[in-house]
């Protein structure tokens, strides 16, 4: 496994980039600041490039000469750590870091070939203000009353000339700081050239604490075993404290807090990492954002979108995956104390829906564009409208009033949780006989106010399944979706098939991307729950598939170390995948790979409510040895699973006790309490499981054998037949689609 103390594991990490590729790359400083570019361009295109803080661009780019020799980024190796960029020219080489918590970008320039470097501002974000010593001082357009110094690394004599700072080889490169005003950015310019090596070893050593202490992981496959410590660290560099603790939803555009996507981002990113501290800040800051004004129709939501300058309230979904998130948080952690923290918030969002929102067969109701489906002309008119009863809404609420009610009972609120588990049991009793008919092999999206189904093909009903008893039913929803939808660059929002379908998300020659948004443009996101349902119908082999590609995406594609927001539904002529699109790096993208790889592949989901840690390993054939160690509580599972004709699986408690539901496809769960120190050996051969429990020394104090279930077995023989012949969405551009017609663009005005 990684190291836990030394810090080289992360310059293994590192990916050289050709200047072909010219990949984009991102580092934030955790708190409101990102600095984002591409790897060999000199100029860079996209209007978000550069250094941004607190949503306000400060820099777009910059130049660097030596002897007035332009450093050529198209001739430099390339190479992407997870903490600095490192491009190296003949005439010198170059280092680009952020710091936690400071506004400060360094630029350390060293082995050049000459005596005078030279950096000047590229772009129109900046106007001179003044020429001192200290070097060369900017105004931010966008931030006017802040102030920009560019100074040399180490205090030299310096010279300004057509805005651009020139300082001696010798001293060391640029350092670019940021604050309200001079004397702040002095002073900040001190604290950096006395501690910026300090600085630095605190940011590599909680980035490696991440991926080598909390997250050690090693496998058989060499491209896993770099992907997912990547993923680990592009999704840790969104969770910021801008506004309260949170997470920006992504970058380059998304630098603020969407509740929606926070709270789907929040298990991969925080709770599968065990940074359950930062966790409880968040929802402890999305708790004094919620709308508490009774008398409001928003009344008990969290902001669909929390930025610096406005608090927005128009979202569904959002405030029931709050909810769940908290139930996720105690599960995770086992904090009982946060419980009485929490249930304020839990009773507000409850109250709310039921006094505006909720009908008179308890669905919650909301208006068209108020899902994840959210995108509309000029603001006003929907383009997917999913009103007023969309089913994976439906699906949340139930689990909402199922989680409230269960907070209720420890804190004896027993009026409260009759109350939601009423309105659960009407819930679940209506949605089958309204969300399905005899002419559909799969559910409606939604319920229109007129009570009409929709039966436009999407995947947002992989969500509702909670409300879906049958397991044949779940069986052959999985299939269906899988092969309509699921294409190995990720899920698309809308069947090829519908008319309303958009073949690829930025085609402005015949529509405006958002039309395309969430009609038929990929969504990476939501490959976690596909592969969820897959893994649930004991298919790793299909579901790796998909999370290999993504894996490979993050190391080889767009990005560096990152999952885009979207891609095209369908190849482009001449191409073999949808070009992804989109955010770069997308929270809930990268969060749900890692959340379906911890709870699902490896198989850990912690209940530390009741102690008790689930483990059921769902491992590809492609992997034959995974090691890890996963937080849970207040301690830490280790595992090591070893696949083969007879395959191994260990699994260690360390300081906790909790108690383990093991099991294996085609066999009984086996329940085992779990000593301190104590580990869990179970030996799968054939249609036998030999288990043994082995104290802290080693020596086995139990030992007991568990033979197949006939029952599970048949039931394992149906999935895998029932999957066998499983493929992707095989792509396929239907003629004289309305999308592709000069119409339809005439006919929507943005």
């Amino acid at each position: 496994m990684p190291h836990a103390t030394s810090t080289a594991f992360l310059d293994q990490l590192a990916l050289d980039v050709p200047p072909a590729e010219n990949r984009a790359f991102s580092f934030t400083d955790k708190q409101s600041g990102y600095y984002y570019a591409t790897t060999h361009a000199n100029e860079q295109s996209a209007w978000h490039a550069g250094w941004n803080i607190a949503t306000h661009r400060v820099l777009h780019d910059y130049a660097v000469q030596v002897d007035g020799a332009l450093l050529d980024r198209q001739t430099a190796r390339a190479q992407v750590y997870p903490y600095k960029l490192q491009r190296t020219f003949a005439a010198a080489q170059e280092e680009l870091y952020l710091y936690d918590n400071q506004p400060v970008v360094s630029l350390r320039l060293t082995s050049a070939q000459g005596n005078q470097l030279t950096w000047r501002p590229v772009g129109d974000l900046t106007t001179p203000d003044t020429a001192t010593p200290d070097g060369l001082w900017l105004i931010p357009k966008e931030a006017p009353t802040h102030r920009l110094l560019v100074a040399p690394w180490f205090p030299v004599p310096t010279s300004v000339q057509d805005d651009a700072l020139t300082v001696p080889a010798a001293s060391g490169g640029f350092v670019l700081v940021y604050g309200h005003a001079k004397e702040n950015v002095l002073a900040l310019l001190e604290q950096f050239r006395e501690h910026h090596a300090a600085w630095l070893q605190q940011r590599k050593q909680r980035m490696n604490t991440l991926v080598a202490s909390t997250n050690p992981f090693t496998s058989n496959s060499p491209q896993l075993d770099k992907a997912l410590p990547w993923l680990l660290l592009t999704t840790d560099e969104l969770v910021t404290k801008q506004q309260g603790w949170g997470i920006y939803a992504g970058l380059p555009w998304f630098n603020d807090y969407w509740g929606r996507d926070l709270f789907i981002s929040l298990p991969g990113a925080c709770l599968v990492t065990g940074q359950f501290d930062t966790a409880k800040k968040i929802l402890l800051s999305f708790a004094e954002l919620q709308n508490q004004d009774p008398t409001s129709k928003d009344y008990g939501r969290v902001p669909n979108r929390a930025r610096p300058d406005a608090i927005i309230y128009n979202t569904t979904d959002g405030t029931p995956r709050f909810v769940l998130e908290m139930l996720d948080y105690l599960r995770y952690s086992g904090d009982t104390a946060a419980i009485r923290e929490f249930y304020p918030a839990v009773k507000r969002a409850a109250e709310g829906a039921l006094k505006y929102w909720v009908d008179a067969h308890g669905y919650l109701t909301h208006d068209d564009a108020d899902t994840w489906m959210d995108a509309k002309i000029k603001n006003v008119t929907p383009l997917s409208p999913r009103g007023n009863r969309a089913n994976d809404v439906q699906a949340l609420w139930y689990e909402q009033l199922l989680a409230s009610a269960q907070l209720a009972d420890y804190l004896h609120d027993d009026a409260n949780a009759r109350q939601w588990r009423a309105v659960a049991a009407q819930v679940q009793q209506q949605f089958p006989q309204d969300f399905f008919d005899a002419e559909h092999p799969y559910m409606a999206d939604r319920l229109t106010s007129a009570g009409q189904r929709d039966f436009q093909l999407r995947p947002n009903q992989l969500y509702a399944y909670p409300l879906v008893p049958d397991p044949e039913c779940r069986m052959q929803l999985t299939k269906l979706v899988w092969q309509e939808l699921v294409y190995p660059w990720g899920v698309a929002s809308l069947s090829q098939h519908d008319p309303d379908f958009h073949p690829y998300h930025e085609n402005w020659h015949y529509y405006h991307k958002d039309a395309a948004y969430h009609n038929g443009t990929v969504w990476l996101w939501n490959n976690g729950m596909a592969m969820q349902r897959m893994l649930e119908e004991n298919q790793p082999d299909i579901a790796y598939q998909l999370f290999a590609h993504m894996n490979h995406q993050a190391l080889a594609e767009g990005a560096v170390g990152s999952l885009s927001e979207n891609a095209d539904a369908l190849p482009r002529p001449g191409h073999t995948r949808g070009k992804p699109s989109g955010a770069f790096l997308q929270a809930w993208s990268n969060a749900e790979q890692l959340r379906v790889w911890y709870q699902y592949f490896l198989g850990i989901r912690p209940d530390m409510l009741r102690n008790e840690v689930v483990v059921q390993p769902r491992l590809p054939s492609a992997l034959t040895d995974v090691a890890f160690a996963v937080a849970v509580g207040a301690g830490q599972l280790r595992a090591h699973y070893q696949i083969g004709a007879i395959s191994t699986y260990s699994v260690q408690a360390v300081g906790v006790t909790p108690t383990l539901r093991f099991s294996l496809p085609g066999f009984e769960e086996v329940t085992m309490p779990l000593p301190a120190g104590a580990t869990l050996q179970v030996r799968h051969t054939g249609a036998t499981l030999e288990i043994a429990l082995a104290d802290q020394q080693g020596k086995t104090i139990r030992r007991f054998s568990h033979t197949i279930s006939p029952t599970l077995q048949a039931q394992l023989q149906q999935q895998q037949a029932f999957f066998a012949d499983t493929h992707f969405a095989v792509p396929y551009l239907q003629p004289d689609l309305k999308s592709l017609s000069t119409y339809h663009k005439q006919a929507i005005s943005y």
